[in-house]
Formats: structure tokens, C-alpha cells, sequence
């Protein structure tokens, strides 16, 4: 009989959902974060937001910033600053596709999600997005409409 490693599912800490909705997702990366130890029990407590935050991936380095990651409770001086930009670990070649499209084809680098990955490494999920217009988006909400009732629609009928 062989091992069977057991795979504890992702955990995830903060979802950025409105991402979805006002961008168009391309191209999607995970990449690692770089945390103080307050910063890691903090997330583990599962109370961070990543809805108001960007990328910006200039002078060879990625780096997140507003993202919200709460004081941990029980530090005490140690404890690290909420706010507090935070690099993002990635390849070279990944951080000059980003680097690219934001330059040339004017997209936008948005976080997705933070989560621990099986390992329960903190990661980023991360995408290069374009930016919807306000006709766009009733566009998109339409056809998630009309998807939802179709799904609705056939489950009914069969």
C-alpha cells in the first residue's frame, strides 16, 4: 500500500469578489508574501481584506499595498503595522509580464485572494485585468443573470 499524503484544502483568508466584477480577469498568478510572524497568526485568524488593494510591480520587485491584515492581539511591541506595503515573491520573467502589460496594453495588476496554500504557506492569487465600463458591467451582470435562470430553468425541467 502506498502513502497517501493527506491534502488539507486551501484555506482562504480574504477574496476580493468585486474584482470579478469590475475587471475583465486575464492572466492569473499565485505568488508568496512576505509576512512577519504577527502578520502570519494574524491571517490565520482569517481577518484580512484585500478589496481596496493594488500591485505595482516597477524597479524589479512586486509589491502589494493597502492591504488590511489586522493587529495580532496577542503580540505585544512586536506587533507589525496593518497597512504596511508587502512584497510579493515571484519569478523574474513573472514580474516583467506584469510589468509589460501594464505598460503597454494598459492593464491593471489586482490581488484575488489570499489563502494557505496545502503546504500552509500564505500566498497571493493575483491577475492582470483590464478595467470594465459602467455598460460593461451591466452587460456581464445580464449574462449572469440569464445563466443562473437557465441553470434554474433545467434543473426544473429535468
Amino acid at each position: 500500500m502506498a502513502d497517501k499524503k493527506k491534502t488539507v484544502p486551501r484555506k482562504v483568508v480574504a477574496e476580493n469578489r468585486r474584482a470579478r466584477f469590475d475587471y475583465e480577469i486575464g492572466e492569473v498568478f499565485e505568488a508568496g508574501i512576505a509576512l512577519t510572524g504577527t502578520e502570519v497568526k494574524s491571517l490565520r485568524g482569517g481577518k484580512a481584506t484585500v478589496a481596496e488593494s493594488y500591485v505595482s510591480a516597477k524597479s524589479g520587485e512586486a509589491i502589494i499595498y493597502n492591504t488590511f491584515i489586522p493587529e495580532y492581539l496577542q503580540a505585544n511591541r512586536f506587533n507589525h503595522e496593518p497597512r504596511r506595503p508587502r512584497k510579493l515573491l515571484l519569478h523574474g520573467r513573472e514580474i516583467a509580464k506584469l510589468w509589460q502589460a501594464v505598460e503597454r496594453e494598459g492593464m491593471t495588476v489586482v490581488p484575488l485572494r489570499i489563502y494557505f496554500n496545502e503546504q500552509g504557506r500564505a500566498k497571493v492569487e493575483i491577475a492582470i485585468a483590464r478595467g470594465r465600463k459602467a455598460h460593461d458591467k451591466r452587460e456581464a451582470a445580464k449574462e449572469k443573470d440569464w445563466a443562473r435562470d437557465k441553470q434554474r430553468l433545467m434543473r426544473d425541467r429535468g
